[in-house]
């Protein structure tokens, strides 16, 4: 039977889903009724791929794009095509709490979200630099990289909205007002990337560079109908119960570390939400200024 005030009906509720840590699914959902306010917003209208750790983080977990079995007639899916199976896949969109409830119940620890919403699945509407260190490179150099970022797209008129990945990396996202294709952008995240490169030695702006010990790769390529980021203030698959943070630049000047921002932690903390005002700034991008 559901629980009052949801349509959703909990199991299990005292499953550890992170052993060291000793927290159980009921600790899980705690943590996504409480973030709810800050997390649906920006997850509206977006087919979403799932990470579920049905026996708890540090055993197999696997990712779930198609609707399972048994979802309710109350969540809403989405139907889109994929090359890639060559089958139609149903996206879950998590349009309100009891929607986020069910997704937690399923032991689902991370939410990755695309950059455009179902409605208007071909044309994006945000803009991912996914800043990716490279060992023994590490958060420092991420944050430094993101740094360098925040000024370069300052000169471009362009605002930014960093967040830890919740493992090693930083993302920034800027909101753009619809109309630049996908590929536009994608060109547009590279030839910054190409900018940065540039100026700071240890920044590389090709996939073929990502590997080469004690560099960031300023990522480009999540700029694609159908790629995904790890959602804002989602968990992640960590033992640590690390969450990807949204983030005031602030913060990454004072330093961080992505032990920082942990279910415990974030659960504990307070304060304004810094992506409080994204979905409202609507930034206008111009493309093709910075080709080669």
């Amino acid at each position: 039977m559901p629980q009052a005030g949801t349509r959703v009906e909990f199991t299990n509720l005292e499953k550890v889903l992170f052993e060291e840590l000793g927290i159980t699914k009921a600790k899980v959902l705690e943590y996504y009724v409480r973030k709810a306010p800050q997390i649906l917003p920006i997850l509206k209208e977006r087919p979403l791929s799932l990470k579920r750790y049905p026996d708890g983080v540090g055993k197999a977990g696997f990712y779930e794009k198609n609707a399972p079995l048994g979802t309710p007639p109350w969540v809403k899916t989405f139907r889109v095509h994929s090359d890639s199976v060559e089958r139609d896949v149903n996206y879950i969109v998590c349009n309100g709490l009891d929607t986020l409830l069910w997704l937690a119940n399923l032991a689902t620890i991370e939410m990755h979200m695309p950059l455009s919403t179902a409605d208007q699945y071909g044309k994006p509407d945000l803009m991912l630099f996914d800043i990716d260190p490279e060992p023994p490179a590490g958060i420092a150099e991420a944050v430094g990289t993101a740094l360098l970022l925040k000024d370069k797209l300052g000169d471009e008129g362009l605002r930014g909205y960093p967040k830890t990945s919740g493992k090693k990396g930083v993302h920034v996202v800027v909101p753009i007002v619809r109309g630049p294709t996908f590929k536009e952008v994608r060109e547009f995240v590279r030839d910054v990337g190409k900018g940065l490169a540039r100026e700071a030695g240890f920044v590389r702006s090709e996939f073929s560079q990502t590997k080469e010990p004690g560099t960031v790769f300023v990522d480009y390529l999540q700029n694609a109908k159908g790629k995904t980021m790890v959602a804002p203030y989602s968990l992640r698959g960590t033992l640590s119960a690390t969450v990807s943070m949204p983030l005031e630049w602030e913060d990454l000047r004072k330093g961080i570390s992505p032990g920082d921002f942990t279910l415990l932690s974030v659960l504990k903390g307070a304060g304004r939400d810094p992506w409080a005002d994204l979905l409202e700034d609507r930034q206008r991008l111009e493309t093709g200024r910075h080709g080669e």
